[in-house]
């Protein structure tokens, strides 16, 4: 398995990047919003990381970690159907009005899987992986398509946010056919970041990462992130769930041999009837933590002890029309860092997520490699700050979850 060679910086004294002049959405009363919190009908509790779209469109964002989340919609979408779906939940839709609404609670009815629905016949979860390879031409986009992504990294020193970046890009991909990335393209055109002002908080370490992981982290189009080779793994079958309302066998994975570079294991979700990846739950085995270093880290002060303590990532993927595409991806990576002649380690902990928000399945758009953000580019600090509350126009982010939304506010006051 290959290393990805894109970066991300754990710093407060930052390496010289690569931004692009800003393209700002238009604006004006072209849009109104939706915002609300999604929760589970039974407990009440909130639900993360729920896809929340605007049906027959390619429109859409995912709730954070509150299970909130804010959508901008196109007046001329029609029909004007709020969908919202996870894990394990029935698919609901809504009626929106074309007027702007906010703090809406919307709850999704938990699907359980019963036994009767499902076959009870003998199966090789090796054979459903390998099937689910087979059918990536059938299941995936077959043309070149250009994604609308949301990018977001925080940085944590402990508890404490450090560092939180941002960023809108464009990912022009080619056919899922292809089973390759290496014509997949990244633009970065508008972005903002804050960061700590305190001495203390000064540490340069160069990850994997940044906003060309809705490129590299594709699993179902970067052979790279996981099924290289088939042998390295034991598969297992252990359950079925329910993803937009289809049946999915639940296939974990671990390593069977020991190879040069560190292996994940995890959890695939792949449909019943169409084989479609809907989903994958990735864990680096940090097991022997040099190699889990080589494999992430890129670059750090001479005299630096760096130890991995967690590499995971969620990918998600959604069926809009005929295909399945890209959805969601997020990475946390944890760590320690620690001096020579110091007594103590410093924990860390790095989670960046990309966000498809917007999707054209014909794009005229190319980018070329002065556009394109490249893998040894770095998000850099002379992006915009904080202070207008409008900055993101009509493009559809993430919303920030509570415990950030009060580190950018004291952040921001550094600036004042």
């Amino acid at each position: 398995m290959k290393q990805f060679r894109i970066t991300i910086t754990v710093c407060v004294f930052l390496l010289v990047g690569l931004f692009l002049t800003p393209v700002f959405a238009q604006s004006g009363n072209s849009i109104f919003t939706v915002s609300g919190i999604v929760k589970d009908q039974k407990t009440n509790k909130t639900i993360e990381y729920v896809n929340v779209s605007v049906k027959g469109s390619n429109v859409g964002t995912i709730t954070n970690a509150d299970g909130t989340f804010l959508l901008k919609v196109q007046r001329s979408n029609q029909p004007r159907i709020l969908e919202i779906s996870s894990l394990g939940y029935a698919t609901a839709q809504f009626t929106m009005e074309e007027t702007d609404a906010s703090n809406k609670v919307f709850f999704l009815q938990p699907n359980s899987v019963i036994l009767k629905e499902v076959e009870v016949v003998k199966v090789d979860p090796k054979a459903v992986v390998e099937q689910a390879i087979k059918k990536i031409p059938a299941n995936y986009n077959s043309h070149p398509s250009l994604n609308i992504g949301f990018y977001r990294e925080t940085v944590q020193k402990g508890k404490r946010f450090i560092h939180i970046s941002e960023a809108v890009a464009k990912v022009l991909k080619s056919p899922y056919a292809d089973n390759s990335v290496e014509k997949d393209r990244v633009k970065v055109f508008k972005g903002r970041k804050l960061l700590s002002p305190k001495l203390d908080d000064t540490l340069a370490v160069k990850l994997v990462g940044g906003p060309t992981q809705g490129v590299y982290l594709d699993a179902v189009k970067n052979p790279d992130v996981f099924a290289n080779d088939l042998q390295y793994y034991s598969f297992r079958l252990n359950d079925y769930v329910t993803i937009d309302g289809r049946m999915h066998y639940v296939i974990s994975f671990v390593p069977a041999v020991k190879i040069d570079d560190p292996l994940c294991s995890g959890l695939l979700y792949i449909d019943k009837e169409s084989y479609t990846l809907s989903r994958a739950e990735l864990n680096l085995d940090i097991s022997d933590k040099d190699k889990v270093t080589k494999r992430i880290l890129q670059k750090k002060p001479a005299g630096l002890r760096f130890t991995p303590t967690k590499v995971s990532y969620l990918i998600n993927y959604k069926k809009t029309g005929s295909f399945t595409s890209l959805s969601y991806i997020r990475s946390e990576i944890k760590f320690k860092c620690d001096w020579k002649r110091k007594l103590f380690a410093t924990n860390y902990t790095v989670i960046s997520e990309f966000a498809v928000t917007d999707r054209d399945d014909s794009p005229t758009e190319t980018i070329g490699g002065r556009d394109s953000f490249r893998s040894d580019d770095i998000l850099s600090d002379k992006v915009e700050s904080f202070y207008d509350e409008k900055f993101w126009g009509d493009y559809n982010i993430i919303e920030p979850t509570e415990s950030l939304e009060k580190a950018v506010l004291k952040l921001k006051k550094v600036y004042k």
